[in-house]
């Protein structure tokens, strides 16, 4: 198959899932806005065409905007997600229209350009799966919004997660030493995994699981949101003010917690990842066991580093994640327990490395030495500093094709309505 030909099917894929996930859902409820933390759903839809025309048509064929008014109704930086709701947005089924109008241009100029390998865009086709991901990545946001409503079941149940099996040790060590970090050779790698630099970390170990429900229970048990001991300052203050108690979606029983997922109040599982967890939530937790979040750095070397001194693409290898090795592309609509999926482990023995949960880490989203933007500033380079942590690893809603060992995802710490939850290290 040729390069053209697996663009065009990666473009479809990501678009029939996209549509997929509202298609069950009445107009109204497309256009409503269920939480000040995320757009309209019918927001999301849109702005995904207007990327895909911005780059697809204006940028590779030279072709004049659809309508002004578009780039600026759905360009995020212009318009924060709790004010989308006042713009004059497309009904859904415009936004269906709009579209359905820029993949058909789309594919027409696919068929007569040339993917020159010297184009740095169009090498290898690397504006095209830059917007395969971007629309895969607005579907996790999608799914984030679905979680956020109340009502009644909005997913059909699916099949359950693989079982976990019993790893030799919580933890595993990892051995000091230099190791690169980020990539260079990455095709589908965006400016902020770049440019692949050696980092020389102390040796560490690190949590061969995802922190389970069971454990961070013992915490919330053990009184650890009301001891301000174990909390950032920044967190303490978050977790009085708005009255944190245990993580989003959760309810506590006679006994038992239940927790609500897409609709349906579930008994929770102990064995599952904790997951809606904000990074100070992550952070607190990890103090009161005697550990720490992990850095970056070292969630990255403990994913794709062998000790022989190679990189790992996946925490397997480099082959494509499948359903035996990752949880991956909403296939349960929730992660596995922990333990589960043995043979993706990390060539140090961590599982589920990439899957079931986003791993908040202690490090703050900053460039790499080196760094340049490309092909746009705002991709990363408005989001560098101190006030967003990185996550790594992906989640279960995450597609297989927008994540790797390199991925570098970043939000505030006090986000918790994303699949995020997280693992320990400590110094050895």
């Amino acid at each position: 198959m040729d390069l053209k030909q697996v663009v065009a099917e990666e473009l479809e894929a990501a678009r029939r899932r996209s549509l997929e996930l509202l298609d069950p859902l009445s107009e109204e409820v497309q256009m409503r806005q269920h939480s000040r933390l995320m757009s309209p759903l019918v927001w999301d839809l849109a702005h995904i065409g207007n990327f895909e025309e911005l780059w697809l048509l204006r940028e590779v064929a030279g072709l004049p905007p659809t309508s002004p008014k578009f780039d600026d109704m759905y360009n995020a930086f212009e318009h924060p997600r709790w004010k989308r709701p006042e713009l004059p947005l497309l009904k859904p089924r415009e936004a269906r229209a709009y579209l359905a109008d820029v993949r058909g241009r789309a594919l027409d100029v696919l068929e007569r350009i040339e993917l020159d390998p010297s184009d740095r865009l169009l090498g290898g086709g690397f504006v095209y799966t830059m917007v395969v991901q971007h629309e895969h990545q607005h579907d996790e946001t999608m799914l984030s919004t679905l979680q956020l409503m109340s009502g009644d079941p909005l997913r059909p149940p699916r099949p359950p997660a693989p079982e976990g099996s019993a790893v030799q040790s919580p933890e595993v060590s990892v051995q000091g030493g230099p190791f690169v970090m980020g990539t260079d050779s990455d095709p589908l790698a965006y400016d902020n995994e770049r440019p692949a630099h050696v980092v020389d970390l102390p040796p560490f170990r690190i949590d061969a699981t995802p922190v389970c429900n069971a454990d961070y229970a013992q915490f919330i048990a053990a009184g650890g949101y009301d001891d301000q001991r174990w909390w950032h300052p920044e967190g303490w203050a978050w977790r009085r003010d708005k009255d944190i108690r245990h993580p989003a979606f959760w309810s506590e029983g006679t006994g038992s917690w239940s927790v609500r997922r897409f609709g349906r109040h579930l008994d929770l599982d102990p064995r599952e990842p904790v997951q809606h967890v904000s990074w100070y939530e992550a952070d607190a937790y990890a103090r009161w066991a005697g550990k720490r979040l992990p850095t970056e750095a070292e969630w990255e070397k403990a994913a794709s580093w062998e000790p022989s001194g190679r990189k790992r693409r996946y925490p397997w290898g480099d082959s494509a994640p499948t359903a035996a090795l990752a949880n991956l592309g909403e296939r349960h609509y929730g992660p596995a327990p922990v333990g589960a999926y043995a043979p993706g482990a990390s060539p140090w023995g961590c599982r589920q490395m990439v899957g079931d949960v986003w791993e908040w880490t202690s490090s703050d989203f900053r460039p790499y030495p080196g760094f340049r933007s490309f092909p746009y500033e705002e991709y990363s380079e408005a989001f560098f500093g101190p006030d967003y942590k990185v996550l790594r690893g992906g989640s279960w809603a995450t597609h297989p094709s927008a994540i790797r060992t390199t991925f570098r995802n970043w939000d505030y710490p006090v986000r918790r309505q994303i699949f995020a939850g997280f693992r320990c290290a400590r110094d050895a």
